[in-house]
C-alpha cells in the first residue's frame, strides 16, 4: 500500500519549528511540513485525507520510560486491588473474583500503609477469601506479594527461600519463586490479551512508545520476546525492550532489547521494606533493606555492556543502593574509561533518594535518571508513606527533579505500571507540583521528559519534536486552557507575551480539568480515536 499522505489542519501545534503553527502535514511515517493553514492546504494540494482538529491541541506523543506489559494488561482487565480503602474490602474483592473465575488468582495494588488495620492480608485470610486456590497478590510496589497456602505449596523450596514468610507476604528471592510460579499459569493467549490490552491503553492516554523492563525474574524470556514480536507484528504504541539480567549484554541483544537493564535490581522497594538504605527504616528499624548488586558487580555489568556496546541500567531506590551504584560507575571507569561510559547513556531507574554527591555520579558518568513522578503524588507528603517509612526528613529529599534537571541530568518519565497508572498529564503535574516545592521542574521541562526524554533515552535525539522529517508521532488532545507554568511566576509572565513565542500547555493546576485524548498516531498511523 502507497503511503498516504494527511493534512491536521485548525488546531494548536507544539513544535519548535514554529510557535504559532496550526497544521501540520504527514507523508506516509514522517512529518513534511509544520505551519499555518493556509500554507499546509498549498503543501498539501491532493492529500489522501485531511482532519479538522477543530483547535485542538497536537503535540509529540508520550514515552513511558518503565512499564511491565503483561502485568499491566492483567491488571487492567482482572483483579485490581488498588485504592481498595480496607483489608475487608480487598478480601472481599478476592472472594468475588474468586466466585466468578477459574485457575490461579492473579491481583495486585494492594497497599497497607492506606488501610485502617495497617496490615497486610495474611496466608490463612487470603485461603478463606479464595476458596483454598492459588492466589498471588502482589503490592503495589510490586517488590512483595501476599500468598495463599496452594501457592506457596506448589512452589519448591520455598520455606528455604530468603524472603519467605509463613503468613506475611514474601520478599526478595522467595517473591521472585512464587511470581514465577503464578505468572507460570497465564496461557500464552491470556499473556497476548493482556499485552494487547496495555497497549491499547497507553494509545487512548496518547502513548506512542513504551519501554518494557523484563528480566528473568520478572516475566521470562518467553513472555519479553512474546510482546517484542507482538509490538512489531500488530499497529499501536512501539515498544522498546530493556533486560535486566546481569552481566548479560550479548543475550539482551540477541532477545531483541536495546539494552540490558531496565529492571536490573541493585535494590527492592521502600514500601516492601527492601529498598537498600543507609541508616534503618523509620517504622521497622530491624532492617535497612536489601542489596542485590554490589558495587564490584555493577561495574562488571557496565564494563560488559561497554565492551558489547549495548546500554546499561539499574533499578535503584535507596541511598546505600544509589551509593553502590556511583562506586560501580567509578570502579568501571578505571577499566574502559570515563568518556567510554559516558556515551553509552546507562540508565538508573527510579533515583529516589539522592544527596548532590550521587547527583554528581550521575553527572560525571553521563547517566539518564529514569523517574516516577506519581511515585510522590501516591505516597508523597507528610501523611504518606515515604514519611512513615523513612521520617520526614529522609523523605523530604525524595524525587528530586529540579536537582537533577539543574544540573544537566538528562530525565525521561514513565509510570512503572502497574505500580502507577498509565496517565501522563498526571506525571507531568506531579513533577511541576510534587509534595516538595524546591523539587518542582516547569511544565514545559516535565513534559519535555516525557515525550523527548524517553527518546534521548534511547539514543535517539531527534524523537519527540514535530518538525518536518521527523517521525510522525503525536496525540491530538482537547484542552480547555493553554498557559505556561513555571515554578517561578516572573518566568510566567514574561513568557505569556506572544513575542516570546512560548507556546502554553494544559492547565494543571489544581481544579484544571483534564486534557482528554482524541487521537494517537504512531508512525503516522492512526491507533487510537475517541468514541
Amino acid at each position: 500500500m502507497a503511503p498516504m499522505a494527511t493534512l491536521y489542519r485548525n488546531g494548536e501545534v507544539y513544535s519548535p519549528a514554529d510557535p504559532f503553527a496550526t497544521a501540520l502535514l504527514v507523508d506516509g511515517e514522517r512529518v513534511l511540513f509544520v505551519g499555518s493553514d493556509d500554507a499546509a492546504e498549498a503543501a498539501a494540494f491532493g492529500a489522501d485525507e485531511v482532519v479538522d482538529l477543530r483547535g485542538a491541541l497536537v503535540v509529540p506523543g508520550f514515552v513511558d520510560a518503565h512499564v511491565h506489559a503483561t502485568q499491566t494488561g492483567l491488571t487492567l482487565s482482572g483483579l485490581d486491588l488498588t485504592g481498595t480503602p480496607t483489608l475487608a474490602a480487598a478480601l472481599d474483592a478476592v472472594a468475588a473474583y474468586s466466585a466468578a473465575h477459574d485457575g490461579v488468582i492473579l491481583g495486585h495494588g494492594w497497599d497497607e500503609t492506606a488501610w485502617p488495620e495497617r496490615r497486610p492480608p495474611t496466608t490463612a485470610e487470603l485461603d478463606r477469601a479464595g476458596g483454598n486456590r492459588p492466589v498471588y497478590l502482589s503490592r503495589v510496589d510490586a517488590h512483595s506479594a501476599a500468598v495463599s497456602g496452594a501457592l506457596r505449596a506448589a512452589v519448591p523450596d520455598l520455606a528455604g527461600r530468603i524472603g519467605y514468610d509463613v503468613e506475611g507476604p514474601v520478599t526478595r528471592d522467595a517473591h521472585h519463586a512464587v511470581r514465577t510460579v503464578a505468572l507460570g499459569s497465564v496461557t500464552a493467549a491470556q499473556r497476548a490479551d493482556a499485552q494487547r490490552a496495555t497497549r491499547a491503553h497507553a494509545a487512548s492516554r496518547g502513548i506512542v512508545a513504551l519501554h518494557e523492563c523484563g528480566g528473568p525474574d520478572i516475566g521470562g524470556e518467553d513472555d519479553f520476546t512474546a510482546l517484542l514480536a507482538l509490538a512489531a507484528a500488530e499497529p499501536g504504541p512501539d515498544v522498546f525492550g530493556y533486560w535486566g539480567e546481569w552481566r548479560s549484554a550479548a543475550k539482551a541483544r540477541e532477545l531483541g532489547a536495546v539494552g540490558a537493564g531496565g529492571d536490573l535490581f541493585v535494590d527492592g522497594a521502600l514500601g516492601s521494606h527492601t529498598a537498600a538504605l543507609a541508616a534503618p527504616y523509620a517504622d521497622e528499624p530491624g532492617t535497612s533493606g536489601h542489596l542485590y548488586l554490589e558495587a564490584e558487580q555493577i561495574g562488571e555489568h557496565l564494563v560488559d555492556c561497554v565492551r558489547h556496546d549495548t546500554q546499561a541500567g539499574f533499578h535503584a531506590i535507596g541511598d546505600r543502593a544509589l551509593a553502590a551504584l556511583a562506586e560501580g560507575f567509578a570502579l568501571a571507569a578505571t577499566t574502559v574509561g570515563v568518556d567510554r561510559l559516558r556515551v553509552g547513556r546507562h540508565r538508573v531507574e527510579h533515583a529516589m533518594m539522592l544527596d548532590a554527591t550521587l547527583i554528581r555520579a550521575l553527572v560525571n558518568h553521563g547517566a539518564v535518571a529514569s523517574m516516577q513522578p506519581a511515585f510522590d503524588a501516591a505516597w508523597g507528603g507528610p501523611d504518606g508513606m515515604y514519611v512513615r517509612r523513612l521520617g520526614a526528613e529522609r523523605a523530604a529529599g525524595l524525587h528530586n527533579f529540579s536537582g537533577l534537571a539543574g544540573v544537566g541530568v538528562p530525565l525521561a518519565f514513565g509510570s512503572d505500571a502497574p505500580v502507577t497508572p498509565l496517565d501522563p498529564w498526571a506525571t507531568v503535574r506531579a513533577a511541576a507540583f510534587p509534595h516538595n516545592p524546591h523539587h518542582a521542574i516547569s511544565v514545559r521541562a516535565a513534559f519535555a521528559a516525557h515525550t523527548r526524554g524517553g527518546w534521548r533515552a534511547l539514543g535517539r535525539d531527534d524523537g519527540g519534536m514535530l518538525v518536518p522529517g521527523a517521525v510522525a508521532s503525536f496525540a491530538v488532545w482537547d484542552v480547555e486552557e493553554l498557559v505556561v507554568q513555571t515554578p517561578d511566576d516572573r518566568v510566567a509572565r514574561w513568557s505569556t507575551d506572544p513575542r516570546a513565542g512560548v507556546q502554553g500547555l494544559p492547565a494543571l493546576s489544581e481544579g484544571a480539568t483534564p486534557p482528554q485524548c482524541l487521537r494517537t498516531v504512531v508512525r503516522g498511523q492512526t491507533v487510537f480515536t475517541a468514541e
